[in-house]
């Protein structure tokens, strides 16, 4: 069966809205891949700012995140503050091996999260969420601090970034990049079949740039 690999961060509300296609994508003939990654070291790799780093689309971010939410029959709560340390969690979902099992993780700490308020970067909030994905829970959190996760994760983060993965939620399937829970249509339309004139697209690319800013 085909994969299709699927970035994830925490940090972005956009991957809580992500976690709900998942089963849709996986309707069409493919099976995720769930990635984690640390959305932080590839905003420093390109030299971007997060949305929430910036007031103006902070607001507008969380506005659209509601509006999107409310459209899926989701409650937005959010989590105690924000932005938040993802690398607890990041950790523990790099920890563990099975892949449906990281699936499961991930969606239940996204929906705590975001749904419910809770505590994404608190160890006994994502021990309890593992346990009660039939997970052990401790052995995670003590496999969360070892080197070898923690270079799991940087490795992962690192591969994503050599891949062209700039941001998160992120699918990847067959090399093509669709970025953003609302390019899952998108992606779908590329598991069956459709693409676009590549000809076109690396002709359109190749022209030269017109004009630049002046204050960069």
């Amino acid at each position: 069966m085909q994969t299709v690999r699927m970035y994830v961060d925490p940090i972005s509300p956009f991957v809580w809205l992500a976690t709900k296609q998942i089963a849709r994508i996986e309707a069409a003939g493919v099976q995720v891949e769930m990635i984690p990654v640390l959305f932080a070291a590839m905003l420093n790799k390109h030299g971007l700012v997060g949305p929430a780093e910036v007031p103006a689309k902070r607001v507008l971010t969380f506005r659209d995140v509601m509006r999107q939410a409310s459209a899926q029959g989701l409650e937005f709560v959010g989590p105690p503050g924000h932005p938040f340390n993802p690398l607890p969690m990041l950790r523990i979902a790099t920890a563990i091996a099975g892949r449906t099992d990281r699936i499961a993780f991930v969606s239940a700490v996204m929906a705590a999260t975001w749904e419910q308020g809770q505590d994404a970067q608190d160890f006994g909030v994502l021990a309890r969420v593992a346990r009660d994905c039939g997970l052990d829970g401790e052995a995670l959190v003590a496999a969360a601090g070892t080197p070898e996760v923690k270079a799991a994760l940087a490795r992962a983060t690192e591969q994503a970034i050599a891949d062209g993965v700039f941001g998160v939620p992120s699918f990847v399937y067959e090399g093509e990049l669709f970025w953003g829970a609302d390019r899952v249509d998108s992606l779908l339309r590329r598991v069956a079949g459709h693409r676009i004139d590549e000809y076109r697209l690396q002709a359109f690319l190749d022209r030269p740039a017109l004009a630049s800013r002046q204050n960069r």
